[in-house]
């Protein structure tokens, strides 16, 4: 044994010490200069009729980072996005791009802002090199400098050998490659986007990953949504969780790690796996014997408070003699993340 016995009678110092985290009533405060974050938005509201899409939501993306929002479908995702490409003027509140306010210089944020809608839009009789072009020449690039950055983004996103074919022939994933090069082509220094790993194949959702992390490191402000929860893990450095307009939860990916979550334990032996858990008194829900399993093995599901503790669960249940095949999270961290906060959220609407 590891000696954790001693952090709570009984226990062995595995359980968690209450739910998986809070939902706290506010997101947490960014510097105080608005001018510090590449994005800020500040008890921003906006409504179409009857619906209200954002209620009084406040965050902050940091410059030099990757920060990812999550949410159910209609929750106000992509209505806030609108807000801060200044596509979309909010009723209350109002948002910040590089310390500007677009409802003060819209021209200014607009070329600062690349933005990527989850759909690609117009522009369907124009070939790939023209929609870029035409983009470019929209930003007033210079004629020398807009050949080299189309060549660049062309090669960077692997559309060279596409650059002849016009947008309404393009693939769903091809048009996504497309609408990440057009947000690209004037440099800009914040970049928002909606959905731009849908429709990808996984080799061009690892290109699209190279470029989010490549545009961070270089100090862009990077904001994305996303519904492939376990590919924001790779590209995000901070996650702000919303539903129904609001900011229910936010935090980095490092501190969402650190968080309470459920652990898979599977074993070749069904007894081996249920008097190792029983003599550390680890609290457990049954262990599920081999044919009633997808992976063929005896398992069971454990709520651990952090990774050390998975850790010296791991080590103990090793020198029970266990018989151990299998010992990972049950979900990815922002999947986990996700789930408590809607099941905090279901519970106190109850």
């Amino acid at each position: 044994m590891t000696g954790v016995g001693e952090d709570r009678p009984g226990t062995h110092g595995y359980e968690a010490d209450g739910p998986w985290f809070g939902v706290p009533g506010s997101p947490q405060p960014g510097p105080e200069s608005p001018a510090a974050d590449g994005l800020r938005a500040e008890q921003v509201s906006r409504a179409f009729g009857a619906v209200q899409a954002v209620a009084n939501l406040s965050f902050t993306a940091p410059r030099g980072a990757v920060t990812a929002l999550v949410g159910p479908n209609g929750c106000g995702k992509s209505t806030l996005m609108l807000m801060l490409a200044s596509l979309l003027r909010p009723d209350t509140g109002r948002v910040l791009v590089d310390g500007i306010d677009p409802a003060e210089d819209s021209p200014a944020v607009r070329a600062r802002v690349g933005w990527m809608p989850d759909q690609f839009g117009a522009w369907d009789s124009l070939t790939v090199l023209e929609v870029l072009e035409t983009m470019g020449r929209a930003y007033f690039l210079p004629t020398a400098q807009l050949r080299e950055r189309v060549d660049h983004l062309l090669e960077l996103l692997d559309l060279t050998s596409l650059a002849q074919q016009r947008a309404h022939v393009l693939s769903r994933g091809q048009k996504q490659r497309l609408g990440l090069a057009r947000a690209l082509v004037h440099d800009p220094s914040v970049l928002i986007l909606d959905e731009p790993a849908s429709g990808l194949d996984p080799a061009s959702r690892r290109r699209l990953l190279r470029v989010v992390r490549t545009r961070a490191a270089q100090g862009s402000t990077v904001l994305l949504s996303s519904h492939i929860l376990s590919e924001l893990e790779e590209m995000a450095d901070h996650v702000v969780f919303m539903d129904a307009g609001e900011v229910v939860d936010a935090a980095s990916v490092h501190e969402l790690a650190a968080r309470p979550r459920t652990w898979r334990v599977g074993s070749l032996h069904h007894q081996a796996l249920e008097v190792a858990l029983d003599r550390l008194g680890v609290r457990h829900g049954g262990v599920m014997p081999a044919q009633q399993t997808i992976s063929g093995h005896a398992e069971a599901l454990i709520s651990l408070p952090d990774d050390r503790t998975a850790a010296r669960l791991l080590a103990d249940l090793t020198a029970e003699q266990a018989q151990l095949i299998e010992f990972a999270p049950a979900t990815g961290t922002l999947e986990a993340a996700y789930l408590a906060s809607d099941a905090a959220r279901r519970e106190g609407a109850l």
